[in-house]
C-alpha cells in the first residue's frame, strides 16, 4: 500500500479494500458457522444476529466437541502463556561479545520480569483464552493490543475480536498485513474511544435520544511504506463515511494468528474443521439413540376403532382406566423390530477420534494419580512432535509480535532499557512448558553424554567442561540468565568496563498518539 496519509483518496481506498476483503471471506462463512454451531455455539455469529446469552444448543445432542475444544484452549493457555508464570524472557543476542552479554543479561532479565508483571496485571489471560477458542474452532484469531492511559494498573489492554467482525488481507510474503474490524458502538462508547473525533450532529442527536442506539464503525490497520502502520477509524452512517481517527504507528496494534495455513489461503484451518464429519456423525447418532430411547420408554401402541376407545383422550400413566368395547383388544403395545445396541460401539469410536483430533487425549490433565519420570518425558516429547508445526506458527505470528509490541510500549514509557529486540543484540527466550518440552531431547542427550564420558574416566572425563555444560543445561531449562555464572564473560567484562558502541548509543524515541 502506498503512503496515502495525506491523500483525499484515503476513505475511498479503505472502503474499496474492505469490500474486497469481505468478498474474499464469503466462502469461509458457512464452514465457520458449521464449526461454531457444533463446537462453540455461543460464540459464532456469521449470518444475522442473535441476543447475547440466547440458547443456541437446541440441535446439540453430543457435547464431546464442545468439551474437547474447551480443554484444548485451556491447555494451550497453560502450555504457551501460563498466567502468573514467567513464560518468556530476554537475553543477549549472538552479536554481542561475552563481556557485553554478561553486563546486559541482568538488565534484560529485569526488563523481562517488568513485561511479565504488566501482562499479569492486565486482562491478557482472559482475552487470550477467547482467542485460543477462536483459533481451535475457526482456525484464525485476532487480538487487539492497545495501550492504556498512564496511571492505570497495567499499561496493556487486550481485546479478543470475534472472527465474524474481522476481514484480513495477506501480503506477498504470506504474512497477514491488513486488518479490517467492524465495531458497533453507542454514542458514549464512540466519544470515549475517539475523544477528539468530530461527530456529525445527526449522530449526536440520535445517540442522545436513544443511549442504546449503536453505530457502525470500521477500523482499519494497514501497512505503509517504511514499515509503519496506518490506524484509521471510519463512521458509516446512512451511507456517509465520516473519519473519526487517523494515526501513524510504528507497530501494529492487532495480532492475527492461525492454527494451520494452506497455500494460497488467507485464513487458517482449525482442528475442528478436520474433525467436523465425526462431530456431525456423533451428534446424529446420539440424536437417534435418544429417539430410540424415548420410543422404548413410552412405546408405540395400537387400538381397535370400536367406537368406544378414543385415542386422543388416552394418557399413559399409572392408575389410568382405558375403556374398551366388549370383545375388542382395546389398547395393545406394538412389538419393536430390534435394538440399536451397535450405536454405542460407533459412538465410542467417533468420540475417540474427536478427542484425538482436538488433542484432548494429549494435552488434557492426567487421570492417573502418579506418573513415572519416563512417562513424563515421553508425554512431553509426543506433545512437542504433535504441536511442532502449530507452535512454530504461533511463535512467529503470535508470541514474537506480542512481546515486541509490549516492549515497544514500555520502552516508550521508559520502564525498560532503550534497546531493540532485533534478534542480534537482544533476543526472546521462550520459557513456556511447551517450549521447554521441545528442548527436553537436547537436555537428555547432553546428560547422557556427560554421564558416559565421566564413567569412561581418563581423557574422556577431562574432555567434559562441567561449567559450560551446566550453563547449557540452565539455558535449555529456562533458568534466568542472571543466575548463571560465566567466569570467562566476567573476566572479559573486567577488562573492558564499557559496552560496545551499538549498545551505548540510545535509540531514537518514536512519538505516537496511540
Amino acid at each position: 500500500m502506498t503512503d496515502i496519509l495525506d491523500s483525499d483518496l484515503l476513505l475511498e481506498e479503505i472502503v474499496r479494500r474492505h469490500a474486497r476483503a469481505k468478498e474474499r471471506r464469503e466462502n469461509w462463512l458457512p464452514t465457520w458457522q458449521d464449526c461454531y454451531d457444533h463446537a462453540l455455539p455461543q460464540r459464532g455469529n456469521f449470518f444475522g444476529s442473535y441476543q447475547t446469552g440466547a440458547v443456541r444448543t437446541e440441535q446439540i445432542y453430543d457435547a464431546t466437541a464442545m468439551d474437547a475444544a474447551d480443554q484444548l484452549a485451556a491447555s494451550m493457555l497453560g502450555n504457551l502463556t501460563p498466567p502468573w508464570t514467567q513464560w518468556f524472557g530476554l537475553k543477549p543476542g549472538p552479536a554481542l561479545s561475552a563481556g557485553e552479554a554478561a553486563a546486559l543479561s541482568p538488565v534484560l532479565e529485569k526488563a523481562g520480569r517488568t513485561l511479565q508483571t504488566h501482562f499479569d496485571r492486565s486482562n491478557f489471560a482472559v482475552e487470550v483464552h477467547q482467542c485460543f477458542l477462536d483459533l481451535i474452532v475457526g482456525g484464525t484469531a485476532s487480538l487487539f493490543f492497545e495501550e492504556t492511559e498512564p496511571g492505570n494498573f497495567s499499561a496493556f489492554r487486550f481485546t479478543a475480536t470475534p472472527l465474524a467482525h474481522i476481514s484480513l488481507e495477506e501480503g506477498e510474503s504470506g504474512i497477514l498485513d491488513g486488518t479490517f474490524r467492524e465495531l458497533f458502538l453507542t454514542l458514549s462508547q464512540i466519544q470515549a474511544r475517539y475523544p477528539f473525533a468530530d461527530l456529525p450532529n445527526k449522530v449526536v442527536s440520535v445517540g442522545e435520544k436513544d443511549p442504546q442506539q449503536k453505530f457502525s464503525i470500521l477500523e482499519s490497520i494497514l501497512p505503509l511504506k517504511g514499515g509503519s502502520i496506518l490506524y484509521h477509524a471510519l463512521l458509516n452512517e446512512e451511507g456517509v463515511d465520516q473519519e473519526l481517527l487517523r494515526l501513524k504507528l510504528p507497530i501494529s496494534p492487532v495480532i492475527n494468528f492461525r492454527w494451520q495455513k494452506s497455500p494460497g489461503e488467507i485464513y487458517g484451518r482449525s482442528p475442528v474443521m478436520k474433525a467436523l464429519p465425526d462431530i456431525k456423525t456423533a451428534n446424529k447418532v446420539v440424536e437417534l439413540i435418544l429417539k430410540n430411547a424415548s420410543i422404548s420408554v413410552s412405546g408405540i401402541w395400537q387400538a381397535d376403532d370400536d367406537g368406544v376407545l378414543n385415542p386422543s383422550n388416552i394418557e399413559l400413566k399409572p392408575g389410568t382406566i382405558i375403556p374398551k368395547a366388549v370383545g375388542s383388544k382395546g389398547l395393545s403395545p406394538l412389538e419393536m423390530p430390534g435394538r440399536f445396541d451397535v450405536s454405542q460401539i460407533v459412538l465410542e469410536d467417533l468420540r475417540t477420534r474427536i478427542r484425538h483430533a482436538l488433542l484432548a487425549d494429549k494435552l488434557a490433565p492426567v487421570n492417573a494419580p502418579r506418573m513415572t519420570a519416563t512417562e513424563v518425558l515421553e508425554r512431553a516429547a509426543e506433545m512437542a512432535l504433535l504441536l511442532g508445526a502449530t507452535y512454530g506458527r504461533l511463535q512467529s505470528e503470535f508470541l514474537t509480535p506480542l512481546i515486541q509490541r509490549a516492549y515497544s510500549i514500555l520502552r516508550r514509557r521508559g520502564e525498560v532499557p532503550d534497546v531493540m529486540i532485533d534478534g542480534r543484540s537482544v533476543t526472546i527466550d521462550y520459557r513456556s512448558p511447551l517450549a521447554r518440552a521441545q528442548s527436553q531431547g537436547n537436555v537428555q542427550n547432553t546428560l547422557s553424554w556427560i554421564n558416559s564420558a565421566l564413567a569412561m574416566g581418563g581423557e574422556a572425563a577431562q574432555s567434559v567442561d562441567l561449567g559450560a555444560a551446566a550453563r547449557f543445561l540452565g539455558e535449555a531449562l529456562g533458568v534466568p540468565g542472571d543466575l548463571i555464572k560465566n567466569p570467562k564473560a566476567l573476566a572479559a567484562l573486567s577488562e573492558s568496563q564499557t559496552l560496545s558502541p551499538p549498545l551505548q548509543e540510545p535509540l531514537p524515541q518514536e512519538k505516537t498518539n496511540e
